[in-house]
């Protein structure tokens, strides 16, 4: 194989698999939520944002990745669940 060829092969290869991973977020964030999907209704807190995705895609591929990351979703952090408190009932004690 020729050198140019080879050089041509390698830079398709690095950027088919380059492109396919560019949505840090999307790719090792997850399932994603439906409280990630929608947008917060009026009065609701904003939802927040995965530092560690926002910076990995804003490295690697800003242009493709920052877009799908927030259409999708997945840049956002998933919603806690509100602290389910139960209350107990007591058994009576035998004598």
């Amino acid at each position: 194989m020729k050198p140019l060829k080879k050089y041509a092969l390698l830079a398709l290869t690095l950027l088919t698999v380059g492109s396919s991973l560019t949505s840090c977020a999307t790719v090792f964030g997850g399932r994603i939520t439906d409280g990630q999907k929608r947008r917060p209704m009026p009065g609701e807190t904003q939802r927040q944002v995965r530092a560690g995705a926002l910076i990995a895609d804003i490295l690697l591929f800003p242009l493709i990745s920052i877009p799908v990351d927030f259409a999708t979703g997945a840049i956002y952090k998933p919603r806690q669940a509100a602290p389910v408190t139960s209350v107990a009932t007591q058994q009576p004690t035998k004598k």
